[in-house]
């Protein structure tokens, strides 16, 4: 990004494997935004450029966050957000409105159980609804790359599991279609990919915790953070429902890097246990707790 006499510059960059091309503008005098714009010709056919907003410190307060636009969802997500910008945190998001971002972060500071380092660690890569299918999602994964590249990363990896899609969790034939490689697997079914940026990289790995999930402590016990702005809605309120049917219900709230990374879980944002065996990674509302505890309410 350059600037000339208080004037927007921009600067085509051509990335490998991209769809289109990159345009970085900066424009300083009315926002101090950086935009990222990709324009995508498929077969011919070219589609309205999509801008990607680069989120940071200065406009996170006005700038809504795709999944939670509104509420207390919102600050808890927002705030989460303001601690790990200094730590390398980077979120892009569409213009448009929508479920269209990604989320990353160097692997070092990354809120999981792995040891990859010298690695961007994708956090979410989300792209929903009318927003599919027109490129968005090799849109910003070309970023992430582009990025790991300029700061000589050995790559980039991210969490993903078969089948049905799962909250927090890539497609695997997606990523495999891009050229990543399977590095890990954990006992509960949930894969670490990465994409290789040099000669020889050593592939990133899950601690011992993540790759054999175990909690301690009989019934219901759920390990959750903030990085989901979903938690502080359905915590409390699955705390309250397992109090009122008498179901043992344990919740461990993460509030630091250090105890994400030990956590008996590849997955940190939430992870529920029932007599010490992994559930599920899937956020659940107080009438699906009810149901998977196998009460009728």
């Amino acid at each position: 990004i350059s600037r000339k006499n208080g004037a927007a510059q921009r600067e085509k960059i051509r990335c490998p494997g991209a769809l289109g091309v990159f345009r970085y503008t900066l424009d300083a005098v009315q926002t101090g935004e950086s935009v990222l714009t990709a324009s995508i010709c498929v077969h011919g056919i070219q589609e309205e450029p999509m801008n990607y907003i680069h989120i940071t410190k200065e406009n996170l307060d006005k700038e809504h966050i795709c999944c939670a636009m509104s509420g207390k969802q919102s600050l808890a997500k927002k705030e989460w957000l303001r601690q790990r910008f200094d730590e390398g945190l980077v979120f892009y998001r569409s213009e448009e409105r929508g479920k269209c971002f990604i989320e990353y972060i160097p692997a070092e500071n990354a809120w999981v159980p792995i040891e990859a380092a010298g690695y961007l660690y994708i956090n979410c890569l989300w792209i929903a609804g009318a927003m599919k299918g027109h490129g968005y999602s090799t849109d910003l994964l070309n970023e992430c790359i582009r990025d790991a590249r300029a700061q000589e990363k050995n790559g980039v990896c991210i969490l993903c599991a078969e089948g049905r899609k799962r909250e927090f969790l890539a497609d695997p034939k997606y990523l495999a279609y891009k050229g990543f490689r399977t590095a890990d697997i954990s006992d509960c079914g949930i894969s670490l990919m990465y994409l290789p940026l040099v000669p020889n990289a050593e592939p990133p790995k899950f601690r011992d915790c993540a790759r054999h999930p175990k909690a301690d402590g009989d019934g219901f016990v759920l390990y959750y953070t903030d990085q989901c702005p979903f938690t502080c809605y359905w915590v409390p309120r699955v705390q309250e429902t397992a109090k009122e049917h008498g179901i043992p219900f344990k919740a461990i709230h993460i509030t630091d890097r250090d105890s994400a990374q030990n956590v008996p879980a590849p997955v940190t944002t939430y992870a529920l246990f029932r007599d010490g065996q992994f559930l599920t990674q899937s956020i659940q509302s107080d009438k699906k707790f009810l149901a998977l505890a196998g009460v009728r309410d």
